[in-house]
């Protein structure tokens, strides 16, 4: 307890956010920080968000307040850039008029069918947020709180989906080329592809393929850049000879991946890209990157991913196919 709550000079009420139908909603679990994970109920572009605002005094308290008003707020907020928060939705509704209370209140709010055309975002240096905070205010502060919630946006999957073939290569030492079944993946697919070794006159150690998530924040000269390594792993131990094929196979569902972000309200961008390492025996490395869009398909519709099944297997009508 509090010198202030001891002597009775604490807070004479509380304010809390109730969400209708919170617990029976998907609960998203977010990183919130290092080390530390949140969750939020899940709501969608368009959903209308409902609920209620409790102000309960204290016993033998008494409040007098000079409004209650709730909002619903989407911001980006900058973590280089403490208190700079960047509103692209901002609702409010007034919910009781100047008055006296002695007991605990209750007022209903609806945000009917509201617009929330980006994704919930937490990174390493911005965080894009949902939030619904209740204010109530007196003659000197105010008393708040503000419940959060997590928003998805499901994609339509592209109709044009390209494989990816490259080369990478040192004259007359290596030349390899490497192909991945397509360009663009759900959040829970499955990367196929075939690494292909057509020239091998250096000593490989072994080989690494790692996802790496590249956040960009702000603008020129501004501009902040952080890659991060989602996973990595061995697929290859051990010196390969010419005309030697490696398969690769990696299951996306069992990693925290978020959809590709471009530009997003023009503040932040998150890409991310396959990275392809081979290192030889003097732990020299040699790499060749490339991009890759994620996107997020409503696992709710019927799967269907073209040739590949749930466990990353290209169909039999296809034999040898590395497309999908």
């Amino acid at each position: 307890m509090s010198l202030a709550s001891l002597f009775g000079f604490g807070p004479v009420a509380d304010v809390s956010v109730i969400l209708n139908g919170e617990d029976e909603r998907q609960q998203v679990d977010y990183r919130a920080g290092k080390d530390k994970r949140e969750k939020a109920p899940l709501y969608f572009d368009g959903e209308s968000v409902v609920g209620k605002v409790v102000v309960r005094v204290h016993e033998g308290k008494q409040l007098e307040h000079y409004g209650i008003k709730v909002q619903f707020i989407g911001c980006i907020e900058m973590f280089y850039d403490r208190g700079t928060h960047y509103e692209f939705v901002s609702l409010v509704q007034e919910l009781a008029a100047p008055a006296e209370l002695t007991s605990t209140s209750m007022y209903n709010f609806e945000f009917k069918n509201v617009e929330k055309q980006y994704e919930s975002y937490h990174g390493i240096n911005v965080k894009l947020r949902y939030f619904v905070q209740a204010t109530v205010s007196k003659r000197v502060g105010a008393i708040s709180h503000a419940k959060d919630i997590w928003v998805y946006s499901y994609r339509v999957p592209p109709e044009v989906n390209s494989s990816i073939r490259m080369e990478v290569g040192i004259e007359d030492c290596l030349h390899i080329e490497f192909e991945y079944n397509k360009s663009k993946y759900h959040l829970k697919d499955v990367i196929v592809g075939k690494i292909y070794f057509l020239l091998v006159r250096i000593k490989i150690k072994h080989m690494e393929l790692s996802i790496i998530r590249r956040e960009t924040t702000g603008a020129a000269p501004n501009q902040y850049n952080e890659s991060e390594t989602i996973t990595k792993f061995e697929i290859m131990d051990g010196a390969p000879v010419r005309g030697e094929t490696i398969p690769i196979r990696l299951f996306l569902g069992g990693f925290d991946l978020t959809p590709t972000y471009r530009d997003v309200n023009k503040k932040f961008s998150t890409r991310y890209y396959l990275n392809l390492v081979l290192i030889d025996e003097e732990n020299r490395r040699y790499f060749k990157q490339q991009e890759i869009t994620l996107y997020r398909k409503n696992e709710s519709e019927e799967k269907a991913d073209d040739g590949i099944d749930d466990d990353g297997n290209v169909a039999a009508s296809e034999p040898g196919a590395v497309t999908s």
